[in-house]
């Protein structure tokens, strides 16, 4: 196990197109529901509790070795939204490019092989996290990070942010998601007795919904 390989797969410069998506932020500033630090700081946490929580429980079944196709249709049940699911797609195919370069494995050749349309993101997450020899709660951790660190990333652009004070507000953070990551590889432990129903799937209906609004703007900074 490489913990550089930890780093370089949350970084938010690997080339999976992570950068390009908001993770729902830029409806949120278009509503006022944030407008500074610490709305955005509630925002961020809302986001780790619920669809943080949901994906990293994905991304540690798959690095645990879960069936990647059930855990594939598993996604899909927890994303209701058709918007966010062709997104989470969209990213897990810019994902599976830039993971079977830098993580070569068999069960990443298979899965783009089954889901030429790709994958939702966390299942490839995972995946690349298993090829790299990391372990479920690694694979939980970079995902949750993922979750507040890209809405705080895009927020600085968006309103203009002291970088720092994102950084900052992350920092708070990181004792939550490092809880949520630990839940989540628990929750993943336990599918290989009780099935994907042992995984999260805690939901942000708020966020569903002016993600399938996001998707009908004409004039955005963010694909997501």
């Amino acid at each position: 196990m490489s913990r550089a390989a930890l780093l370089l797969l949350a970084d938010g410069r690997f080339p999976a197109g992570g950068y390009a998506h908001s993770g729902g932020v830029e409806a949120a500033v278009a509503h006022k529901a944030v407008h500074d630090i610490d709305s955005l700081e509630a925002f961020c946490r809302g986001r780790l509790h619920t669809t943080g929580l949901t994906t990293a429980g994905l991304a540690a079944a798959a690095a645990a070795g879960c069936d990647p196709l059930m855990l594939d249709d598993a996604a899909d049940a927890r994303t209701p939204v058709p918007a966010l699911r062709a997104v989470a797609r969209k990213l897990g195919r810019q994902m599976m490019r830039a993971a079977r370069a830098t993580f070569p494995s068999a069960e990443l050749d298979r899965l783009a092989a089954e889901r030429p349309q790709g994958a939702h993101q966390p299942i490839v997450q995972g995946l690349a996290a298993r090829a790299a020899g990391l372990t479920p709660q690694d694979a939980a951790c970079a995902a949750a990070y993922e979750t507040v660190g890209g809405p705080a990333t895009a927020a600085v652009r968006l309103l203009s942010l002291d970088p720092l004070d994102a950084s900052r507000l992350l920092a708070r953070l990181s004792a939550e998601t490092d809880s949520v990551a630990a839940a989540a590889a628990d929750a993943a432990a336990r599918v290989a007795t009780e099935g994907p129903d042992a995984l999260p799937a805690t939901s942000a209906p708020l966020l569903d919904i002016t993600g399938e609004q996001h998707a009908a703007w004409t004039v955005r900074l963010f694909a997501s």
